[in-house]
């Protein structure tokens, strides 16, 4: 996993803050994903965790899309 420093933590003005739309996709993924956490890097975003199935994974993207407006620079969700 990579690890950001954390100046990259920065999210633009006038979106919600990275903890809370990480919480609200938890919700929404019903334990899917394990460990999951969206790491802000530049303008973008950056999905981590652990996955089961690679539908999970597909899932954790799709709402994330959904969630925020910021694009996805990477998917580094590990399946096992």
């Amino acid at each position: 996993m990579t690890s950001f420093p954390a100046t990259a933590r920065t999210l633009p003005p006038g979106l919600p803050e990275l903890e809370q739309v990480e919480t609200h996709l938890q919700s929404r993924l019903h334990g899917r994903v394990r460990h999951f956490r969206l790491v802000a890097e530049g303008c973008g975003l950056v999905l981590t965790g652990h996955a089961r199935t690679y539908y999970a994974k597909q899932l954790a993207q799709h709402e994330v899309m959904e969630a925020t407006a910021l694009p996805i620079l990477a998917n580094e969700i590990q399946v096992y």
